[in-house]
């Protein structure tokens, strides 16, 4: 019998009541609903003897304000760019605190949580495990000018600088500098009276004192610099993936296409043809899915885990640039043919997978990475 679920998570939104539709649509009682709220607030009680499923804080202004509000003072807006180090300290701060309760059960370990949520460290863990990755520049970013100094020294000439803690390309930067020493920097940041706002619309910055105010204002929170990687393409536009990944398997795949450096669907990317990908790649397409599943199995107290997967140019090989702990949120997107979850949703394939008598509920303190040392 499969123990009653409760989804820490912001009640009404679409991660929430998805999951619970997968929940009733599998025969199982709906789940309870933890408020992040709540938890932050420290003000909640968990039902006893179930699982907590651990569903992504954000797009809750509220919940906005409590992590990143104390940080950015009343400067506050929720479409500010910075306050990503405080947003992450007040994440991680709650979720261990639920992992010390005494019978918690997560759906999840808080500390791989940790590293997905820190670009750095996942970097250095994918590439100690030997998962292809984009060179990174390593080391902390103080400011512009020691990274051009870096960038320089490194030969690097095209890189994403990325909030370490950021999410949804907010903050991301695609950065190049041309042969003769021009400057371009493509960001959906927008600089306003000193501040830094999240934009729809993707800007170029071409004068050295607007990129460089940009990263001196992002530094603070941690910045991760790594080689921007000449991707495939697919009817004239950039194309990467984002794989779902679920108890080890590769079950979901979504082709993201776009004119610009960042293919996130809310910037202007598009869902690409699967069909058209996996004709494109050929009989490399089985080691595509397989580089996700590699990038999956360094954490194995994750159930799932959406991994952005980069195929170069061809697609006959692909690097890893993210892995995403809530990477899930794929709607009406049914699992590969002839694969494990072919029929159901990403979070339907969870709750099979959950509910599979070959596999036992995970919990936090089953599993701990090891990490390299740095």
């Amino acid at each position: 019998m499969t123990p009653q679920l409760t989804v820490l998570g912001n009640p009404g939104h679409r991660r929430v009541t998805l999951f619970a539709a997968a929940a009733r649509a599998a025969g199982l009682p709906e789940p309870a609903v933890l408020p992040w709220l709540d938890v932050l607030r420290g003000r909640y009680r968990l039902p006893e003897g179930g699982l907590l499923r651990v569903e992504s804080p954000g797009e809750e202004p509220e919940v906005d304000r409590l992590l990143r509000g104390p940080a950015l003072g009343p400067g506050y807006a929720p479409t500010r760019v910075e306050g990503t180090a405080a947003w992450y300290a007040g994440v991680m701060a709650a979720l261990r605190g639920l992992a010390a309760r005494p019978g918690v059960r997560l759906l999840g370990d808080p500390e791989e949580i940790a590293v997905m949520f820190d670009k750095r460290r996942a970097h250095a863990l994918l590439a100690a495990a030997g998962v292809p990755v984009p060179r990174a520049l390593g080391g902390e970013v103080t400011g512009w000018e020691q990274l051009r100094e870096r960038l320089t020294e490194a030969g690097l000439r095209r890189v994403f600088v990325k909030p370490a803690h950021g999410s949804s390309a907010s903050g991301v930067m695609a950065l190049e500098f041309g042969p003769r020493g021009q400057l371009l920097a493509t960001t959906s940041v927008e600089s306003a009276d000193g501040e830094l706002h999240n934009s729809l619309r993707v800007r170029r910055y071409r004068a050295e004192r607007e990129v460089a105010a940009i990263v001196d204002r992002l530094a603070p929170d941690g910045l991760h610099v790594e080689q921007w990687i000449p991707k495939a393409s697919q009817s004239g536009r950039s194309a990467d993936l984002r794989v779902v990944v679920v108890a080890g398997r590769a079950t979901h795949a979504v082709v993201r296409t776009s004119t610009q450096p960042m293919t996130n669907l809310h910037l202007g990317g598009a869902r690409g043809s699967l069909d058209g990908a996996r004709e494109a790649a050929g009989p490399a397409w089985p080691a595509l899915l397989e580089t996700a599943e590699r990038a999956a199995a360094c954490f194995p107290g994750s159930p799932m885990v959406g991994v952005d997967v980069l195929p170069t140019a061809g697609w006959r090989r692909a690097l890893v640039g993210e892995v995403n702990a809530f990477g899930d949120l794929l709607p009406r997107l049914t699992g590969l043919p002839g694969g494990p979850a072919e029929g159901l949703d990403t979070y339907g394939a969870q709750l099979a997978a959950l509910t599979s008598p070959s596999r036992s509920p995970l919990r936090a303190t089953d599993h701990q990475i090891t990490e390299p040392a740095r």
